[in-house]
C-alpha cells in the first residue's frame, strides 16, 4: 500500500557539542536566525527496550520553511542521542514531520518497513523516531504536539522578518519543551 508523506519536512535535526557555539556558527555561517532556545528539555521513553530519560538543550532557526533543531545532550542516559558508551552521536542526526495523531503516523511507517528506534513524551508533546535496518544510520521523525503548528508558524515569521539583532531567544522553562 502506497501512503504518500501527508506533509513536506519541516525539521532537521543535529546533535552539536555546545548548543551556544552551534548557534553562533549557524548565525555566522549561513545567517540563519534568531534562534528559539528551550534549555532543560527532558523525554520520557523507550530505546533499544528500556525506559530512558533524556535530557537536553534544544535550539530552533528557520530557513523559509525548514526549522533547523540543534541538540546538546545533557544526559549519559542510553538514547539514539549517544553511542553505547554515551558519547553524543555529533552531526546531521534526523528529519523530522509534524502530525497530529503520532500513532496512525507510527503504523504507516511501521507499514513502509520502519522501525520503532525511539518513542518518547515530554510536556505537551509525543515523539518517535523511526529507522530501517537497512540504513540505520538514517533516522525519521514525527512530533505530535500541542500548539507546535503554531510555533512553527511564529518562528518561520521571525527568521522571515529578522534584522539580525538579538540571535538568542531563550524560553522559559515551564513552556513546553520541543
Amino acid at each position: 500500500m502506497h501512503y504518500p508523506a501527508a506533509e513536506p519536512v519541516m525539521q532537521v535535526g543535529y546533535v552539536v557539542a555546545d548548543l551556544d557555539a552551534g548557534i553562533q556558527q549557524w548565525v555566522e555561517h549561513t545567517g540563519i536566525g534568531p534562534w528559539t532556545v528551550f534549555r532543560g528539555a527532558k523525554l520520557d521513553g523507550r530505546y533499544a527496550g528500556r525506559d530512558t530519560t533524556v535530557t537536553m538543550d534544544v535550539a530552533m532557526g528557520y530557513t523559509g520553511e525548514l526549522q533547523i533543531e540543534l541538540m546538546q545532550i545533557t544526559s549519559s542516559t542510553p538514547s539514539p542521542y549517544a553511542n553505547e558508551t554515551g558519547v553524543p552521536k555529533l552531526g546531521p542526526h534526523h528529519i523530522a514531520w509534524i502530525t497530529d495523531d503520532l500513532d496512525a503516523s507510527v503504523a504507516q511507517a511501521r507499514e513502509r518497513g520502519l522501525d520503532v528506534l525511539f518513542a518518547a513524551e515530554g510536556p505537551g508533546t509525543k515523539i518517535a523516531y523511526l529507522q530501517s535496518a537497512a540504513e540505520p544510520g538514517v533516522v525519521f521523525e514525527y512530533i505530535q504536539s500541542d500548539g507546535m503548528r503554531e510555533m512553527v508558524a511564529h518562528g518561520i515569521e521571525q527568521a522571515r522578518t529578522w534584522d539580525g539583532s538579538d540571535p538568542v531567544r531563550v524560553v522559559s522553562p515551564d513552556v513546553p519543551n520541543r
